[in-house]
């Protein structure tokens, strides 16, 4: 299971204390500085101006960097009043000015160079926020774009377009990559089965540097957005960030990650334009759903180690259960009922279909019918194609088949072979 990705820090400089490395770990772990401390940028800057230093010239061109530093930490001391970080910062740089008979007074390091910002009103720039902008103005052409949806049993669409129905208790990663983290928590619906519901949903959108490389205009410029973590769980499907925000924060493109109540308490929709990607989050009964349209490269964009992700390879075969034969034979008016329920909200017999008369059976709830309605509409609106909007089983729907059977007719073949004495 992954983990979101944390700021990652050059190499420090030869000869840097142990106690610089651990304001510098500190920083690193730190996710929770505020919007208004620039304490980070402060670090940024210093570690640049360190990095490379080599040469006759290298001392006092590291007092200069500390000079820098400590300066930058006092222009932010007002708003970084309580901030932890800051307050090691102060104290570790002194310590490291005295340990290298650095002035307080004299030269500091030239500032950093940054990138210009883009002209947005330059012909044909995009914004280096919009994932699709920029794939246009590359390639000529527009992302394509995959889709995966999670809802029910739990029941997951991968983004290629395999159906499995799984039995996945616990915590599991639906996605984990370099841009997005999205996990669900899965809960028992029926005591005596494998089968489980969504209950929790936790997602969070990593601040990657975004690299642009446009004809005479190349750059790294600073993340989109802040890192933002969106949570929902049974009865609290909140229409905002963790942190009562409902975008990407202050930063210029804090804009391009919006969030949005489409029905009070039980559906939200996800805009993250500097990924081309949107989520629906919806509460349908008791039970939590997942739909995602993103693009192929945000979809690829994990590492070998993040090689479990629900929506990417599907629940490992193991996991894996029929939506066909359930755990005891339900009676042939249970199973009619369920499929004329069915039948109301999904009139093709598809892999949906099969899911909700499998999810009626199971919860002997209604509302689950509805979780199936809006997984397959939620996939018309996200699928980037309508021909394989529709999945079929090649096992029969109406294949009803009791453990205690399966159970028998298996000891039977083994003893036939010998293979139980």
């Amino acid at each position: 299971m992954g983990t979101p990705a944390n700021r990652s820090l050059p190499q420090s400089p030869e000869g840097v204390h142990p106690v610089l490395r651990a304001i510098l770990l500190l920083l690193l772990l730190c996710k929770h500085v505020s919007a208004q401390c620039k304490i980070l940028r402060c670090n940024s800057d210093y570690v640049a101006a360190t990095m490379k230093l080599q040469g006759s010239s290298k001392s006092t061109a590291y007092c200069n960097a500390l000079r820098s530093f400590s300066q930058c930490t006092r222009k932010t001391a007002r708003t970084c009043r309580g901030d932890l970080v800051y307050h090691s910062a102060v104290h570790g740089i002194e310590d490291l000015m005295i340990q290298h008979n650095c002035s307080k007074d004299g030269p500091v390091s030239p500032p950093r160079p940054r990138p210009p910002p883009p002209n947005p009103e330059a012909p044909g720039m995009p914004d280096v926020c919009s994932y699709e902008k920029n794939f246009r103005y590359k390639h000529g052409t527009d992302p394509k774009y995959l889709h995966c949806g999670v809802f029910g049993d739990p029941h997951i669409r991968t983004f290629s377009d395999e159906f499995h129905t799984c039995s996945v208790k616990g915590s599991w990663p639906l996605l984990d990559n370099k841009y997005l983290f999205v996990q669900v928590t899965n809960y028992p619906v029926s005591n005596g089965f494998n089968a489980t519901v969504t209950g929790k949903l936790t997602i969070i959108f990593k601040n990657m540097k975004t690299y642009i490389d446009q004809k005479e205009y190349q750059a790294e410029i600073d993340a989109c957005i802040d890192q933002k973590v969106y949570q929902a769980e049974l009865d609290n499907v909140p229409a905002a960030f963790d942190d009562g925000s409902v975008n990407g924060g202050d930063r210029p493109g804090g804009g391009s990650l919006t969030i949005r109540e489409i029905e009070s308490g039980h559906h939200v929709e996800i805009q993250a334009t500097y990924i081309a990607t949107t989520i629906a989050v919806r509460q349908l009964g008791q039970q939590l759903s997942f739909s995602i349209r993103t693009t192929e490269e945000v979809a690829s964009s994990s590492t070998e180690e993040q090689d479990l992700q629900l929506c990417v390879g599907g629940c490992p075969s193991r996991q894996q259960i029929s939506r066909t034969m359930y755990p005891c034979q339900p009676s042939e008016a249970a199973l009619k009922d369920a499929r004329t329920m069915c039948k109301e909200k999904l009139p093709v017999e598809d892999a949906y279909f099969q899911s909700c008369v499998f999810d009626v059976i199971m919860s002997r709830d209604a509302n689950f019918t509805l979780a199936a309605q809006w997984a397959l509409a939620d996939a018309k609106a996200f699928h980037p194609d309508a021909e394989k909007l529709h999945i079929f089983s090649s096992t029969s729907p109406s294949n009803c088949v009791s453990l205690k059977l399966v159970l028998f007719a298996t000891l039977s073949v083994m003893v036939s072979d010998g293979i139980l004495y």
